[in-house]
């Protein structure tokens, strides 16, 4: 029995230092795919896009109907080898602010999209190194790897780059790379340096199968926040940048690449429609969770108060969508203040108020 013991101990030390291990290339991996994401923000072409799709596409053959495509949302048909394509880059160039059509082999367009997709490929090496260290952190645990801050950030890093390579996969949104990566690998230092914990048992109030319940959906929805926000802030710098464009005014650097304002408010608007739900069955079986662990339902702690007020946001979101057609940079402010709210919610809730969550 007690070799047996031992046997255990040893088993979860090598997994606890194989966690530790892991997190350290996972860093690594999503500063790495962060630079190229960047490189390729700051160096690549600005491509005209489909308005009911959010994909990016070539245009048509002529300047005329690519630019159609772009603002009136007719369906542009992507080139094949040797087609024309839009080049937005020459058009800001020119003094007449005029629309230049230029050829485009395809070993022109891979070596454009080459720095794009080794990034790609990066992050998802990323994806796996995280989601290794959650197992392993877990097996060492001997419990659900999410029983406090540290563990909580790495889990909602996960979630929100596999929110963005959804992204990316399914709607091409590989521009949004940059904007959720910095808050990621930002997180994910701050979780090493400052909250970082040894594996090992959560208090009795968390021994419970809520746990799987309750907190993962909060971290799922969370990922889908992020996503959400990063989108949101590359909205209003893409909007800016178009009202520049209208003024005359020449654009340079990572803002001149993106795409339009009103793509990136779909995208924005379409996480948080997927995210939302989630956030509210959180906070449903939260409660479920507080009745049995407490004895009540609901009790006003801090975190029960900014997990509402969160909602409560997100939901005026959505109401200001579907009623009073707000739409753009109006229904992104309210987006960034429910984003705001999420995270005061995470950090100084949990850090500056005294509360039944302060063990998290």
């Amino acid at each position: 029995m007690v070799h047996m013991i031992a046997a255990d101990a040893a088993m979860d030390g090598r997994m606890s230092s194989i966690s530790d291990g892991l997190i350290i290339a996972m860093i690594v991996a999503y500063a790495i795919a962060l630079f190229l994401f960047a490189v390729e923000a700051a160096y690549g072409r600005r491509r005209t896009l489909r308005a009911n799709r959010l994909m990016p596409v070539a245009a048509g053959s002529s300047a005329g109907s690519a630019q159609a495509s772009d603002t009136a949302g007719s369906a542009a048909v992507p080139p094949t080898a040797g087609e024309a394509s839009l080049d937005l880059d020459a058009a800001e160039g020119g003094d007449d602010m005029s629309v230049s059509v230029r050829r485009e082999e395809p070993e022109a367009k891979a070596a454009q999209h080459a720095v794009g997709n080794v990034a790609l490929v990066v992050t998802v090496l990323g994806f796996l190194l995280n989601a290794a260290h959650i197992t392993t952190r877990g097996l060492a645990a001997d419990r659900w790897p999410w029983g406090n801050m540290f563990e909580f950030v790495v889990a909602i890093c996960l979630c929100s780059v596999a929110a963005f390579l959804f992204a990316a996969m399914r709607y091409q949104a590989r521009f949004l790379g940059t904007f959720v990566l910095v808050p990621v690998v930002l997180l994910l230092g701050i979780a090493v340096r400052w909250l970082y914990s040894e594996a090992g048992p959560v208090i009795p109030a968390l021994h419970s199968y809520w746990i799987a319940i309750h907190v993962s959906a909060a971290i799922i929805a969370t990922g889908g926040f992020m996503v959400a926000g990063a989108a949101a802030a590359a909205h209003l710098m893409a909007r800016r940048t178009e009202i520049q464009r209208a003024a005359g005014q020449r654009v340079a650097g990572v803002a001149a690449k993106l795409p339009a304002a009103e793509l990136l408010d779909r995208v924005s608007h379409r996480f948080i429609v997927l995210a939302f739900p989630l956030w509210t069955f959180a906070i449903i079986a939260g409660a479920v969770w507080a009745d049995e662990a407490w004895g009540r339902f609901w009790g006003w702690d801090p975190k029960e108060v900014w997990s509402f007020i969160t909602w409560v946001v997100y939901a005026a979101y959505l109401h200001a969508r579907a009623t009073a057609g707000w739409r753009g940079t109006k229904a992104t402010w309210i987006g960034l203040l429910g984003f705001a709210c999420l995270m005061f919610n995470f950090f100084a809730v949990n850090f500056v108020f005294s509360g039944l969550h302060s063990y998290a």
